[in-house]
């Protein structure tokens, strides 16, 4: 369920760069991913192995790895 599928919109390819971005989870998926939807409204499949994270919440994405949670009125 990847919209992106390796395909870099921007000027800096997030998953090449060292950048990280919001995205609030839409839903949970079994083996710790999640689908993440981002600010331009884009859902992606990531990985919440490193965080505990809920429907809802806003997660910090790097590399298709949520890294940390945010606020939830980050995202």
């Amino acid at each position: 369920m990847n919209d992106d599928k390796e395909v870099c919109r921007e000027d800096i390819c997030v998953t090449c760069a060292d950048l990280a971005v919001p995205g609030k989870v839409v839903y949970l998926l079994p083996d710790d991913m999640a689908v993440v939807r981002g600010d331009d409204g884009h859902t992606q499949e990531v990985s919440i192995a490193l965080v505990t994270a809920a429907v809802g919440d806003v997660v910090l994405l790097h590399a298709g790895e949520a890294i940390a949670l945010l606020p939830g009125d980050a995202g």
